[in-house]
């Protein structure tokens, strides 16, 4: 039996979830940094380094986020897996075996 799942390449870099962060929500609210970390209960410089692509969106900030900003953790969860896997693949692909049916 064989299954082969294969997606379609990422043509371009996804964006870093802490422009979508920065862009689409902390700016156009006009939030600053340190606004957004009290509010996160996080440092300034975390909510810095996210913003500014440093830092990943780890699964208990998509919960922060999604509870301050009334979206849906698994949306920054998806947005930091998709950037993760974009940078993966840029890099030379690791040498592995194919895995074969034990008999």
């Amino acid at each position: 039996m064989t299954t082969t799942i294969k997606a379609a390449p990422m043509m371009h870099s996804p964006p870093h979830p802490g422009e979508i962060l920065r862009d689409l929500y902390l700016a156009p609210m006009r939030v600053t940094i340190v606004q957004a970390a009290k509010a996160l209960g996080v440092t300034s410089k975390h909510v810095s380094g996210i913003v500014n692509g440093h830092v990943r969106i780890t699964a208990d900030m998509a919960i922060r986020l999604a509870a301050a900003l009334g979206t849906d953790a698994q949306t920054w969860v998806n947005l930091q897996a998709q950037r993760d896997l974009w940078v993966a693949s840029q890099k030379a692909p690791p040498n592995v075996k194919p895995l074969r049916q034990a008999e």
